[in-house]
């Protein structure tokens, strides 16, 4: 049952989205207010440019402890590089992407669109609801 389930079927659609140009701690005010783990970056076209994560979040914690300020923009600290999957791929080839991966969510493409985010928490979804 699992096996035919795909990433669209429970990829998140309505997203959090972040831009480069966005002050880091009100991108983390932001992963926290949604209670996301990250956030896609965007530009102005609606295109992905990055990912910005908690573990981003706790290099700019670190930086204030370190440097004794909070100051600088997520495209200073998201990550770049991405690992993407396709929206018709499998939950199943996408869990074990994920326990492989340090990453708790991917971007999710389809026909070279930028459509949603998967994480962890739907494929986990995935399963209790079948």
């Amino acid at each position: 049952m699992l096996a035919k389930i795909t990433v669209s079927d429970f990829m998140t659609k309505r997203l959090v989205t972040l831009t480069k140009d966005t002050n880091v701690i009100d991108a983390i005010k932001k992963l926290l207010d949604h209670k996301v783990t990250s956030a896609p970056v965007i530009d102005s076209k609606g295109q992905l440019v990055g990912m910005f994560s908690e573990k981003d979040g706790m290099r700019v914690f670190l930086e204030s402890v370190y440097n004794q300020g909070m100051s600088g923009k997520v495209g200073e600290y998201m990550s770049t590089e991405t690992i993407s999957v396709d929206a018709k791929s499998s939950i199943v080839d996408l869990a074990e992407k994920l326990d492989k991966s340090s990453v708790r969510s991917f971007p999710v493409f389809e026909e070279g669109e930028f459509v949603g985010v998967i994480s962890r928490v739907d494929v986990l979804r995935a399963l209790v609801d079948i």
